[in-house]
């Protein structure tokens, strides 16, 4: 037990995820004390770059920037500490079985001769609803910066938040609601059915959603990731942007970390916290494994709502109806990675020759909305799918600094897969579902089954164990209208407060939700501080 004095801080952040280590840095730089806790060796949470093999860097989890705000990046100063992003063009590349490679290139003129090979019809159209759906998610992008609206009727401050989100719509016709609407209800199959002929077509825009999300492409909800996809992101706030990151995705979080030190943050890596203390309804400090004692005046966790309040914390303390709902977040991660080091460059059959390395870096092997619907429903009866939706980069052909000369990075999203199995355990079939991804990506690419000098397979109980993640879910709570915007992470504690006074949520599982955003992070630090100073928690805690 340490029995040394600790030092008392304005704010402990419990874990260095990249939203954990976002918000610190604006805690830092508004003038407050900062501690962040990280229970791993490294800070970066699911932003991580790390070795899985002599000179071999992966990013193990996380693998694109696509959302990363750009306010956050001007803010801190992100590109002053090493972050620098190539945008990823094609954006999209699907190779289909019957060898046809289908690039979605970023600009949209040259996207629409590409799919005019594929049906002019459906070029045409592609060029009409990407406009449409661009106007959309410009109505949604300002909620991503800002806490979600308090749906009370009953309070001054309830009142307020729905006259702003009002504002947001000013000048929206009643028939770009009727579209909002469906988007966020309808599903993704649905809609594509509806605009496009072409099979494939359809399954470029497949491609590109329901990441990490619940439910094949029919169901209820899955459209809305179309409009997700296309907000801004990146150095120049562009509309639907993607980039690999120079360095992989701990670049990202190497940055945030510099930043938070310039300002003044401290960090605190193999720190991992057991317990939120709590007395008279008010968070007063962290205890770690190792039992000691932190003290804080605020405290806010960059874990996952399930494991911030029902492990970090004693049930008594919270309200029987909050520890329900929480009980009842949809998590259940239908993801995997696996990572490979390659003695060659992967040859993707139908590559044109004349692709350039950065345009030979990504590829999407899901040929059909039929194939993917088909996946998740053997998903979700618990059962490993023989035939899987496999996401792959070539991170190295990106950033040949990856790897030693004459080895390639081949990095692997892998959906869907269950994370609760009807037969045996994750340790047993690990090595099964490496097999079955290397089997499909064999299929398109020959070359890789036998060239392979290292592999990594993470299963959604890797990703619970590793990195923290509740139940192996990327996003800390599946994203289904019912756990978005203000009722995530439940209904009324949608604004980044707890039950408990001086505990705040930070992280995916808070609005807006996940991907490698820096939103979370980003709105709960301008909370904390809008509480800060209306003087709420600048008197010491005993």
């Amino acid at each position: 037990m340490a029995t040394h004095p600790q030092p008392f801080y304005d704010a402990v952040v419990i874990g260095g995820g990249h939203n954990g280590l976002t918000a610190a840095a604006y805690l830092a730089r508004a003038g407050l004390t900062t501690l962040v806790l990280e229970r791993r060796e490294i800070v970066g949470g699911c932003c991580v770059t790390e070795e899985i093999a002599p000179g071999c860097r992966v990013s193990t989890t996380s693998y694109i920037a696509s959302m990363l705000r750009p306010e956050v990046i001007s803010d801190l100063r992100l590109a002053e500490h090493g972050l620098r992003m190539v945008p990823c063009d094609p954006a999209i590349q699907v190779p289909f079985p019957d060898g046809h490679v289908v690039p979605w290139w970023a600009d949209r003129e040259q996207a629409k001769a590409e799919f005019s090979k594929i049906s002019a019809k459906d070029a045409a159209q592609f060029v009409r609803v990407d406009e449409q759906l661009k106007k959309l998610a410009r109505y949604l992008q300002p909620f991503f910066l800002e806490p979600p609206p308090e749906i009370d009727t009953r309070s001054l401050s309830g009142w307020g938040d729905l006259l702003r989100v009002g504002k947001r719509f000013r000048g929206i016709t009643s028939s770009e609601i009727s579209q909002l609407v469906a988007f966020l209800t309808g599903s993704l199959g649905e809609f594509l059915d509806h605009h496009y002929e072409s099979e494939k077509i359809k399954t470029m825009f497949l491609a590109n959603n329901v990441y990490g999300k619940h439910g094949g492409p029919y169901q209820p909800g899955t459209a809305i990731g179309l409009l997700f996809h296309l907000l801004s992101g990146g150095d120049h706030a562009v509309q639907g942007f993607s980039g690999h990151v120079i360095g992989g995705m701990g670049s990202i979080t190497q940055a945030l970390a510099a930043a938070g030190k310039k300002l003044g943050v401290e960090i605190r890596t193999s720190s991992p916290v057991a317990k939120i203390e709590t007395r008279n309804g008010r968070a007063r400090s962290v205890v770690l494994e190792d039992g000691t004692e932190i003290r804080a005046r605020m405290v806010l966790s960059n874990a996952d709502p399930k494991r911030t309040f029902l492990k970090m914390m004693d049930a008594r303390e919270l309200p029987e109806d909050f520890l329900s709902a929480v009980r009842g977040i949809k998590m259940e991660g239908p993801c995997a990675k696996v990572n490979l080091v390659l003695s060659e460059e992967p040859r993707f059959t139908g590559t044109p020759a004349t692709h350039t390395a950065l345009q030979r870096t990504f590829y999407t092997l899901v040929p059909s909305l039929e194939f993917a619907e088909r996946c998740y429903d053997i998903a979700k009866f618990g059962n490993i799918p023989e035939e899987l939706w496999v996401d792959c980069v070539v991170s190295s052909n990106a950033d040949d600094s990856l790897a030693p000369q004459g080895k390639h990075i081949l990095t692997c999203f892998v959906q869907y897969v269950p994370y609760h199995l009807r037969e045996g355990n994750w340790d047993e079939k690990r090595e099964l579902l490496g097999d079955r991804v290397i089997r499909k990506i064999g299929e398109y690419a020959p070359n890789v089954p036998n060239s392979i000098l290292a592999r990594q397979v993470l299963t959604p109980l890797d990703l619970e164990r590793t990195y923290g993640l509740t139940e192996g879910n990327i996003f800390h709570g599946d994203l289904r209208l019912e756990q978005l915007f203000f009722m995530r992470p439940v209904s009324g504690w949608a604004q980044y407060r707890t039950p408990i006074e001086g505990l705040y949520l930070c992280g995916a599982g808070a609005h807006p939700g996940g991907g490698v955003t820096g939103a979370p992070g980003h709105n709960a630090a301008q909370r904390v501080i809008r509480d800060w100073k209306k003087g709420k928690f600048k008197e010491a805690v005993a």
